[in-house]
């Protein structure tokens, strides 16, 4: 984890690639419980049988529950001693989904600290993370991801 004195500190540090999380795996309750949550039921992530039938040889993350991990791993890569406030999700600029994520598979999280720009409100924190998947070449996705920090 890479622990910032304050915000002066993160600003100073743009650009940088900040390290990589621990490996997390993805296991099918995992993917059984975010299609409940989203009703989105489709079975390439939750037919096992036949999933296995299918184009990947089995059940395949939602592209969204990757995506939504990224909320797990920012907290587990940063942190400042002298912590704003709150903290939250202002958006994304950009989402590219590369590659598949199998039930099962581990996955990590790199990122980088594209920009951190003041604002009438607190300071807009741009990152910019690369998740992986174990073994593979492709990363499952990259993603442009934006935070407000109020002092």
């Amino acid at each position: 984890m890479r622990v910032f004195a304050d915000i002066h500190e993160v600003i100073a540090s743009q650009g940088e690639h900040l390290g990589y999380t621990d490996w997390v795996t993805i296991d099918q309750e995992q993917i059984s419980l975010f299609a409940d949550a989203t009703k989105d039921h489709q079975w390439i992530h939750i037919d096992q049988e036949r999933a296995a039938e299918g184009p990947f040889g089995g059940t395949i993350a939602h592209g969204y529950l990757t995506l939504s991990m990224l909320a797990h791993f920012s907290q587990s890569l940063i942190s400042l001693t002298e912590k704003p406030t709150m903290s939250i999700n202002y958006g994304l600029n950009k989402v590219r989904f590369l590659q598949p994520v199998l039930s099962g598979s581990r996955i990590r999280d790199g990122v980088e600290l594209s920009s951190v720009q003041e604002s009438p409100k607190g300071y807009l924190v741009t990152t910019t993370h690369t998740v992986e998947i174990e073994g593979q070449e492709r990363p499952a996705l990259v993603a442009e991801a934006l935070g407000l920090w109020v002092p």
